[in-house]
């Protein structure tokens, strides 16, 4: 880098903040690790006070379950609910089991009706029980209705607190509705304009109604490009929808129509954060679920049955190897090299299956186009097989001076690359089709097909070319 180039990354204002920002994150952290060490109450409080609860939940997540209790132990019943709705699944729960449920349904009590939900629904009966206990009628009857939708359900999702207009209001009912309302949603983009049956039939941005005069009628200024969301329908795909379609803000509807909620799309995008992060961890052949606050046992367990599955197909693989050992014994060079082969296969087939997995999920990969995607993998494999086939061509004749190997390895590898490519986005949308999640399912099978190819196509050349 040059002594400009060094001058311009110092003076990156981008660069410069997210650096300021770790550094006092790191400041703030270890300020409140020193108050609590102290058992300073008052000090505690006012730290925590400056903070945003996303980044006190950081604080609470990145400590250990000791320092976390006399935390907890010190703030009490100055707990905000958004720490709570902030903070990760696994810590979460520890933290809830250490607070009294009194001071739970104290911290609650402001949370927005989502927030609420997905809360209250990872809590044991009784602690359930006592939260509802402490909210209003309204939120209780919100919550509970809520929860007699199935998981992971856009109902789930949704919140109950929503500005809804008359066809027949002007921006100046709109406006003096909203001025007069005791409570309005903490935060809403859209006034939603609904018929007499309560059925959503437009959207109107707030942008527009502050920019018209006030005897405009809403219904010159709606948004009639309205997409509604079924109560029942997943979490998946209300995130599907909002990414797709760049939505900010959709209505919830019950069977007949009517508008029962909404989703905006800080909810929505946080669902979508969650399913690449599980896609994530399920091709790494760990639990969709598993965090940094799970138990040596959880995660052992999490982990167990696809290391088993990645055991027996390790052992398929050997067989094939063991079918050769007269070769291998006879020419020892095939013993040093299949590492090779089955490294490259290996790596190949992860790349084509990560890219048809995401694609998979966000729809992008479908009956329409697969055969163009496979086609195409399968030429990638033969142009990165032919590539490296010369590589390692020459590689082998100068380490071992034999030319024959080289043709072995060479055919071997582009074999193997193909093959990696056709397996690492066929298997995913076979898994898709038998309703198995391609994520979760196509580490093993991938791996498997790539390393089965690699060796009989590698022991099985040297076999006949060699001997």
């Amino acid at each position: 880098m040059s002594e400009r180039d060094d001058q311009l990354h110092v003076l990156d204002p981008a660069a410069e903040d997210a650096a300021t920002e770790k550094a006092r994150a790191r400041e703030m952290r270890g300020a409140v690790l020193e108050a609590v060490e102290r058992g300073d109450r008052e000090a505690l409080i006012a730290l925590l006070e400056e903070l945003h609860p996303a980044d006190v939940a950081d604080i609470l997540e990145q400590m250990d379950s000791d320092d976390r209790a006399r935390l907890l132990s010190l703030w009490g019943r100055e707990i905000d609910g958004e720490v709570l709705s902030e903070l990760e699944e696994g810590v979460r729960e520890e933290v809830l089991e250490y607070l009294a449920p009194a001071v739970v349904a104290d911290a609650v009590r402001e949370l927005e009706t989502d927030d609420l939900v997905d809360l209250v629904e990872d809590l044991e009966k009784d602690q359930q029980i006592e939260i509802l206990r402490a909210l209003s009628a309204a939120d209780r009857a919100a919550v509970e209705d809520a929860l007699s939708y199935p998981e992971e359900s856009a109902a789930r999702l949704m919140q109950r607190e929503f500005v809804i207009a008359p066809t027949h209001w002007t921006v100046g009912d709109t406006i003096d509705f909203m001025r007069a309302a005791r409570e309005l949603p903490e935060q809403f983009y859209h006034v939603i304009l609904v018929d007499p049956k309560m059925r959503p039939i437009g959207l109107v941005p707030l942008g527009r109604i502050m920019a018209s005069k006030r005897d405009t009628p809403l219904g010159d200024i709606v948004d009639e490009d309205i997409r509604t969301i079924k109560a029942t329908q997943s979490q998946e795909d209300v995130a599907y929808l909002f990414n797709h379609y760049h939505m900010i803000t959709a209505p919830v509807v019950d069977e007949d129509g009517r508008l029962i909620g909404v989703i905006t799309i800080d909810d929505a995008m946080a669902v979508l954060d969650e399913e690449a992060e599980e896609d994530l961890l399920l091709l790494a052949g760990v639990g969709g679920e598993e965090s940094l606050s799970d138990t040596v046992l959880e995660i052992a367990r999490q982990r167990f049955v696809w290391l088993f599955v990645n055991l027996l197909t390790a052992i398929l693989a050997s067989l094939v190897i063991n079918h050769f050992s007269d070769t291998i014994q006879a020419i020892v060079a095939l013993a040093v090299l299949m590492p090779i082969v089955a490294s490259m296969g290996g790596n190949a087939g992860t790349q084509s299956m990560t890219v048809a997995v995401r694609a998979i999920a966000t729809r992008d990969l479908t009956a329409a186009n697969a055969w163009r995607v496979v086609r195409r993998e399968l030429l990638v494999g033969l142009a990165n097989g032919a590539a490296f086939a010369a590589i390692m061509g020459v590689v082998t004749l100068l380490w071992f001076g034999q030319p024959m190997i080289g043709v072995v390895i060479a055919l071997a590898m582009t074999l193997t690359l193909m093959a990696a490519g056709i397996a690492g986005v066929t298997l995913p949308i076979l898994l898709d089709k038998l309703g198995i999640d391609p994520a979760l399912a196509s580490g093993p099978f991938v791996t498997t097909v790539t390393d089965v190819v690699g060796f009989l196509a590698f022991l099985g050349l040297g076999s006949w070319l060699l001997l």
